[in-house]
């Protein structure tokens, strides 16, 4: 799927209708997916949030299989027209035991693209699932020998700059508390060894919009989700990773240890029959 308007275009695959390309002019601001750091460009995150402990989500009793982000990454969608797709029967949800129905909007609104991820619950109980975005910026000009490749700044629903507390490591993808909590600049670095730990994991909404600076600290984009519960900054451990994924979530891994029903998930959310969530984010470009 194409779209575009005076000022900006983009460019929705069918497959986990991912965002791929988004340009203002000839500039282009996602990810180009080389697989040698990461071959995804935006995925979506759904109906897992990062990674459930062990892999395995428990309810009612019983134990499933469900990997990291969930499955809808993986499935196909169909071009519904006018920006809408519709996520189809996928195999891969076969293992989750729950009907949920995924339906995306993109919409272009001057320099941004707003993106809308409708959740339904098809089921005839109640259902739970997190969801989340996973778009991954280019880094302009990236030169591996430059100290600093850039700056993340962050705002709250306010729209004022903030100074985010990170409480949690990573530990095989799932959270472990710091020994000591760290504070976020309002201005964070950018270095080749910024993600040697993982991503950074921003809890408790405390962050709705992040704003990507080059390296001369111009404004690059901007990423806003007022609803954002969790949010992850994050590129691959490998050195020299030329991209950073702004993620807004309502969702979060599990707790290292963690074995509770799905129920009593942080940040899960639950739909009763027929119920609808929307969940919705913008990148607006400069």
């Amino acid at each position: 799927m194409k779209l575009q308007n005076d000022i900006i275009a983009i460019e929705v695959a069918e497959h986990g209708a991912e965002l791929v390309s988004l340009k203002k002019g000839e500039r282009e601001y996602m990810w180009n997916g080389d697989e040698q750091f990461w071959n995804r460009h935006a995925p979506i995150l759904f109906p897992a949030v990062g990674k459930p402990y062990n892999n395995e989500l428990h309810i009612d009793g019983k134990t499933y299989t469900m990997k990291q982000h969930g499955y809808a990454r993986d499935c196909d969608f169909t071009d519904l027209g006018d920006g809408r797709m519709r996520m189809n029967d996928c195999p891969l949800s076969d293992g989750y035991p729950y009907k949920l129905g995924l339906e995306v909007c993109y919409s272009l609104k001057g320099s941004a693209v707003e993106i809308t991820w409708t959740v339904e619950n098809k089921d005839s109980r109640d259902a739970f699932f997190q969801i989340g975005a996973h778009p991954g910026f280019m880094l302009p000009n990236y030169d591996a020998d430059r100290e600093v490749n850039g700056y993340v700044c962050y705002y709250d629903k306010e729209g004022r700059a903030v100074e985010p507390v990170v409480v949690s490591d990573l530990d095989d993808g799932n959270r472990v508390l710091k020994s000591k909590q760290v504070v976020l600049p309002k201005e964070m670095l950018i270095l080749a060894d910024t993600f040697s730990r993982d991503a950074l994991i921003i809890e408790q909404g405390q962050v709705a919009t992040t704003e990507l600076l080059d390296a001369q600290r111009n404004p690059v984009l901007r990423v806003s989700c007022p609803q954002a519960e969790a949010y992850g900054i994050w590129a691959p451990r490998k050195k020299g990773s030329p991209f950073v994924c702004l993620e807004p979530w309502c969702g979060l891994c599990d707790p290292k240890g963690f074995t509770a029903d799905i129920s009593t998930r942080e940040y899960i959310k639950r739909l009763a029959p027929g119920e609808r969530y929307t969940f919705t984010y913008t990148i607006e470009v400069f």
